[in-house]
C-alpha cells in the first residue's frame, strides 16, 4: 500500500531544490526544505502518541509552518482539522470536543484559554505562531528531517471541515484522501497548471479554497506560490508581476479594480484569474475585462465537495454562471419535494455526484442520510438551473446560508446570540447585497413588550461571542417579523425590503 495524497502532492518533490514558497521578506523555501519541515512535525506528533486516524485541530496564522502541519498530518495518516483564526474560544470548544481531537495546535496567545479545554478532553496542546515560532516548532527542530510515510488508502480520511445548516450545531464534513486528490488532479488539467506556474496565494489556509484548491493544485502541478499572509493591496500589486495565476474571492478583485495602479500592463503576463467562494457580480466581470483584457474564471464548490463545476479555460466564460460540471462530476437539478430531475431551464435544487463528494458528516448518520443519497448524489442546498448551452446558474439557496467575503455564515448562530440579549423578544438575520463582500449580515431585532434594546450593547455582546466576519453590519428594530400563515418567518420579505441598504446609499 502507499499514501496516495502524500505521494501525489508532496512525496514526488523529494530532493527538489527548486523554490516552492516565495515569502514576503524575499526569502524562498524549496520543496526539499518544506518536506523536511513537514517530516519534523510528523515526528513530533507521532512521538507524543498520535496514531493514524487521530484528529489534529489547528487554529493558527498562515505561515509556511502551518502549511507544513497539513503536509505532516497527511504523511502521518492523521486527520487535519483547520479552524478559522477568527473563531472565539466558545466556538472552538465545540469543534475540538465534537471532533475528538487528540492534538490542538494554536497561537501562543490562545494557549491559556484553550488549555482547560484540552485538559478536559485529554488532548495535547502545542503552539505555532505566525512567525513560525512556538512549542511545536521548537520540538520539531530537534527531529529528523525524514519520516517514513504511513500507509493510507484513497478511502481513508484526510481532513475534517466544519460546515453548518441553518439550524442545529455545525457538522464535520469528512473528506478522504481520494476526495482531495481527485479534485486537485482534475483542476490541474482543467486550468492548465504546470510546474512553470507561480500562484499568487493571498487566501487563508483554514478554508477549502486556500488549502484544498490553491495549495493542492500548486503541489500537484509542481509549481510554486507567492505565499502572502493575507490580501494586502500593496503586496499584491508589488508581487503580481512575478506571478502567472491568482485565485481569490470577489473582494480581491473589487479591491484591485479600486486601485488605479492595477492596469492592463501590470497583469499582461498573467495566465489566469480564478474567483470563487461567493458570487462574482456581473459588473465586476465586465470592469475587470475592460481594465485588463482578462476574463475571470468563476467556479463553484462547497466544503463537502471541493470543486464541482468551472467555467472553461478555453471557451466562453459567462458572467453569472459557474460553467460546466468538472470531468467525473455529475450535476443535476431536481425538484426539492420529489427529488425528480427537472428539464433544463427549470430552477430546482442542485445535486452533485463524483469522486470529490465527501464521505458524510462526522457522527451524524441522520444528517448524512438526509443530504447524501444512497446513489451518491449530494443535495447541496443551492438552487440553480442549467441553460440551453449547458452552463449552470446558481440562483439562490434553499438554506439561509450567507456568504460574505467568501466565508459561510449561518443566521441561526447569530440569532441565538441576539435573542439572548436584554429586551429582545426575537430576531432574524439575513444576508443582503454588498458591493465589496457580495453579501453582508443584517440583523432585525424585535423588542419585548415595553422593552428598549440597546443596539450598541447588543453589538458589543455579539463581538465577544462570535468571530468578526459574523457580526451584523447593522441592526434594525422592528415591531414584529413578517410571518406566513403557519407562523414561519418570511425572510424573503426582509431581504426584499433591505436589499439595497448597502448598494444604494
Amino acid at each position: 500500500m502507499a499514501n496516495p495524497l502524500y505521494d501525489s502532492l508532496f512525496g514526488k518533490h523529494a530532493g527538489k531544490s527548486t523554490p516552492f514558497l516565495h515569502l514576503p521578506d524575499g526569502s524562498n523555501i524549496t520543496h526539499e526544505d518544506f518536506l523536511a519541515m513537514a517530516a519534523q512535525i510528523a515526528h513530533v506528533m507521532t512521538r507524543i502518541g498520535l496514531k493514524p486516524g487521530d484528529r489534529v485541530a489547528a487554529q493558527v496564522q498562515k505561515s509556511p509552518q502551518a502549511l507544513a502541519l497539513y503536509a505532516a498530518c497527511v504523511q502521518a495518516g492523521l486527520v487535519f482539522l483547520p479552524l478559522n483564526t477568527a473563531y472565539t474560544v466558545d466556538e472552538l470548544s465545540y469543534f475540538i470536543e465534537n471532533s475528538g481531537a487528540s492534538l490542538i495546535v494554536c497561537d501562543a496567545g490562545s494557549e491559556p484559554a484553550l488549555a482547560p479545554i484540552a485538559e478536559d478532553l485529554e488532548a495535547r496542546i502545542k503552539t505555532l505562531n505566525g512567525d513560525g515560532s512556538g512549542s511545536l516548532a521548537d520540538q520539531a527542530m530537534r527531529m529528523p528531517t525524514t519520516f517514513t510515510t504511513i500507509d493510507r488508502s484513497a478511502d481513508d480520511l484526510a481532513a475534517f471541515l466544519y460546515t453548518s445548516g441553518t439550524t442545529g450545531r455545525s457538522k464535520g464534513a469528512m473528506l478522504t484522501q481520494g476526495n482531495l486528490l481527485s479534485n486537485a488532479q482534475t483542476l490541474v488539467k482543467e486550468w492548465r497548471f504546470t510546474s512553470d506556474d507561480v500562484l499568487l496565494h493571498a487566501l487563508p489556509i483554514f478554508h477549502t479554497h486556500g488549502l484544498f484548491v490553491a495549495s493542492n493544485v500548486t503541489l500537484a502541478a509542481g509549481g510554486c506560490m507567492i505565499f502572502l499572509p493575507k490580501f494586502d493591496i500593496e503586496e499584491v500589486i508589488a508581487r503580481l508581476p512575478l506571478a502567472t495565476a491568482m485565485m481569490g474571492v470577489p473582494t480581491f478583485y473589487t479591491r484591485l479594480l479600486d486601485d488605479d495602479r492595477f492596469t492592463r500592463d501590470l497583469s499582461a503576463h498573467m495566465r489566469l484569474f480564478v474567483s470563487g467562494s461567493a458570487p462574482l457580480l456581473a459588473e465586476t466581470h465586465v470592469q475587470f475585462e475592460e481594465r485588463t483584457g482578462h476574463r475571470i474564471l468563476e467556479r463553484y464548490g462547497m466544503t463537502e465537495t471541493n470543486m464541482n463545476t468551472s467555467n472553461p479555460y478555453d471557451g466562453e466564460r459567462r458572467p453569472g454562471t459557474v460553467g460546466f460540471p468538472l470531468p467525473g462530476v455529475e450535476v443535476k437539478i431536481t425538484n426539492p419535494e420529489s427529488g425528480k430531475t427537472l428539464p433544463d431551464g427549470e430552477v430546482g435544487q442542485i445535486e452533485v455526484r463524483g469522486p470529490n463528494v465527501f464521505k458524510g458528516y462526522w457522527q451524524m448518520p441522520e444528517k448524512t442520510a438526509a443530504e447524501l443519497r444512497a446513489d451518491g448524489f449530494f443535495i447541496t442546498g443551492d438552487l440553480g438551473k442549467i441553460d440551453e448551452d449547458g452552463y449552470i446558474h446558481i440562483v439562490g439557496r434553499n438554506k439561509d446560508l450567507i456568504i460574505s467575503g467568501g466565508y459561510n455564515i449561518y443566521p441561526k448562530e447569530i440569532e441565538l446570540v441576539l435573542d439572548d440579549q436584554p429586551g429582545v423578544l426575537e430576531s432574524a438575520v439575513i444576508g443582503v447585497p454588498h458591493p465589496d463582500f457580495g453579501e453582508t449580515v443584517l440583523g432585525v431585532v424585535v423588542p419585548e413588550k415595553g422593552g428598549k434594546p440597546d443596539l450598541e450593547e447588543i453589538q458589543d455582546a455579539v463581538k465577544t461571542s462570535l468571530a468578526r466576519f459574523k457580526h451584523p453590519r447593522k441592526l434594525i428594530l422592528l415591531d414584529e417579523l413578517p410571518r406566513n400563515t403557519m407562523g414561519k418567518v418570511q425572510k424573503n420579505i426582509l431581504r426584499d425590503k433591505y436589499q439595497t441598504m448597502f448598494t444604494h446609499p
